[in-house]
């Protein structure tokens, strides 16, 4: 017992002599680091020093150089960082205006631009509420438009529609635009206005539920391969049965028939359905339904190549999404958005890399698109992200930080425009730090710039003409044309009444579909098996009065033989009776017979007295009376 005692104390010695060590190591460490950390603080002032003076030295040259403007460098960047900006946003081509730089002060000799060919390398326009993403986004598309650029862009809040009005000036927002290098004037951009289902003021937006496709169905209702490959089955079903699925209605109307007793029969030679499946897909249907889902899908599908319009003096159309109240329904804005994408990739032809885009979409409030989507679906938006910029078609995702768009999407961005952060919880904050190492090496402290930056500012890095990333640039953003405010409802209203689509979409088309026609036709079974049962119900009823009568014909044919067997017996009575009449007539006669030959013997001999007196008349009376009297037959009187 002593030597275990004694054992395990030395181990404990022994643990204790190994943490002290450690823990000497650890101190050690910590003096090495916090002399690091000193010798580069050091480092960093003389730098910061050395700056200083080189910019006082290269200020009091230009100052004594007659002709030479002297650029503000009272900001965190030296001259050498402002000119490498300046290289670095100009650009040989044509390019979208962003902004200037700010170095302090806005220097409106520095531009901050975007080049036009890049923008179908997609983007990002983030940024806390209220910091001017959306001006961000009206200013893009109103350049975009006027280069002859279509544009769509969702519109949430109704914000964007002012870019259909000229904008209004005042001095505060020319003194502005003049800080910046901005020549400023008022200009509406051509703009039609969309909604989806018809929901809001604009041109309806639908789609049928073929047109939208079982690949992509399944990958927005989160189904598995076994699911997917059932659902693609009832797709290819629908077609070879030529039942027209349009809406959702139709697609759960051949379900349920599939799995019905009727229906079952139809898709035993590929395998059949299983009703666990269909329970599960049905299911999934119906809650995306009740997601407003339904008001998307049906006729007339509009043909997403009205978003590719320029009007006639070349500028490109802006389609504005109206989605009012879209934030309650998800589901319903990244089903459209999704189809949308995946139907203008199929459609498009491969182009390349263009002088400038076929199209450009702004996806407002990014976030909604990846709210609970399913792996296979944010895997199905990197894949569609990725490849559809060889179609000529960029891409710009808009929200309140960068950690709402999958990383897996964020790598496929091309420019990023980051308005102001904040960091008021341990959760902003991480965000914050995790944006910051995102971006290039530049001479910004960007986890102090992100919380400063003022509304209409923000830090700007695109990917330039070569394919490479430009410096980080803190950039004062130019003001919109278009009326910063929403267009009135009245004026909405009158577009979308004059727009040459609103005859082909603005009336909903119901003609007859899958679920109609399986009405009909599960109807006409219920008709024929209710006419099979009334026939049914007839022989039956045939056959039970085939049997009455039958039985009453037996019935019938018992009581005539019976009566026929009375006849019979009663004919031969008679004839019996008939016979004894007959013989005793016979007997009658023959004794009568008798008697007159007797008679007439009597009549040929002659009368005795005695005879003569008996045969009288008076005599027979007389011996009548005699014999009543002797044998009692006479009443007495």
């Amino acid at each position: 017992m002593s030597d275990a005692v004694d054992a395990a104390r030395v181990r404990a010695e022994a643990a204790v002599a190994a943490a002290q060590a450690a823990k000497a190591e650890a101190d050690a460490a910590l003096e090495r680091a916090m002399s690091v950390a000193a010798e580069a603080s050091a480092a960093a002032e003389a730098a910061a020093a050395e700056a200083s003076a080189a910019s006082e030295a290269a200020a009091t040259v230009a100052a004594a150089v007659p002709g030479e403007a002297a650029t503000t460098t009272s900001g965190p960047l030296g001259e050498a960082d402002v000119a490498t900006i300046r290289s670095g946003y100009a650009f040989a081509g044509p390019a979208i205006e962003v902004g200037a730089l700010v170095n302090g002060d806005a220097l409106a000799d520095v531009p901050v631009r975007i080049p036009l060919a890049m923008m179908n390398r997609h983007g990002l326009v983030a940024g806390a509420t209220g910091t001017g993403k959306t001006k961000t986004l009206q200013v893009l598309a109103e350049q975009l438009s006027a280069q002859g650029v279509p544009v769509f862009a969702a519109d949430m809040k109704g914000d964007l529609s002012g870019l259909a009005t000229p904008g209004e000036s005042s001095e505060k927002l020319l003194e502005r635009t003049r800080g910046i290098g901005q020549e400023w004037s008022a200009q509406a951009a051509p703009t039609e206005y969309f909604a989806l289902g018809g929901i809001g003021t604009g041109i309806p937006v639908r789609a049928t539920v073929s047109g939208f496709g079982s690949l992509l169905l399944s990958k927005v209702l989160g189904l598995n391969a076994t699911q997917e490959s059932s659902l693609g089955l009832v797709f290819h079903y629908a077609e070879k049965a030529g039942l027209a699925l349009l809406d959702l209605s139709d697609l759960r109307a051949v379900l349920t028939f599939l799995t019905s007793d009727d229906g079952k029969a139809e898709l035993a030679e590929l395998g059949g359905l299983s009703p666990a499946t269909v329970g599960v897909i049905l299911r999934e249907l119906i809650t995306f339904a009740d997601q407003g889902a339904d008001q998307f899908f049906g006729e007339p599908e509009i043909d997403t190549s009205v978003f590719l319009r320029t009007a006639a003096d070349g500028r490109g159309i802006v389609s504005l999404l109206e989605l009012p109240g879209v934030a309650q329904q998800p589901a319903l804005f990244s089903t459209f958005l999704m189809w949308l994408l995946a139907d203008l990739y199929n459609d498009l032809p491969e182009v390349g890399d263009l002088d400038k885009p076929k199209l450009v979409f702004f996806f407002d409030e990014a976030h909604l698109l990846f709210t609970g989507a399913s792996k296979d679906f944010v895997a199905s938006i990197t894949q569609t992200v990725r490849l559809i910029r060889s179609k000529g078609v960029g891409i710009v995702f808009v929200t309140q930080t960068p950690k709402d768009v999958p990383s897996e999407v964020l790598a496929q961005l091309g420019s990023r425009i980051q308005h102001q952060l904040r960091a008021f919880t341990p959760d902003d904050a991480k965000a914050l730090k995790a944006t910051v190492s995102t971006y290039p090496s530049s001479g910004y402290r960007l986890a102090e710039v992100l919380t400063q930056l003022a509304t209409g500012e923000a830090i700007v890095t695109v990917m330039n003409e070569k394919g490479a990333p430009s410096p980080v640039a803190w950039t004062r953003l130019r003001a919109p044309q278009g009326s910063m405010s929403p267009t009135p409802a009245a004026a909405m209203t009158a577009t979308v009444q004059a727009s040459p689509l609103f005859a082909t979409y603005g009336t909903p088309i119901d003609r007859e579909s899958a679920r109609e026609i399986l009405t009909a036709k599960l109807e006409a079974a219920a008709a024929a098996e209710q006419e099979r049962g009334d026939a049914e119900a007839r022989e039956k009823e045939a056959a039970e009065q085939a049997k009455l009568d039958a039985a009453r014909l037996k019935a019938e044919q018992t009581a005539a033989t019976a009566a026929e067997k009375e006849r019979a017996k009663a004919q031969a009575e008679y004839e019996r009776q008939q016979r004894e009449f007959e013989k005793a007539q016979k007997a009658q006669a023959s004794r009568q017979s008798s008697g007159t030959s007797r008679a007439r013997a009597s009549q040929r001999a002659p009368k005795s007295v005695v005879d003569e007196l008996l045969g009288s008349k008076a005599s027979r009376t007389i011996m009548t009376e005699v014999v009543k009297g002797i044998f009692g037959t006479l009443r007495r009187r």
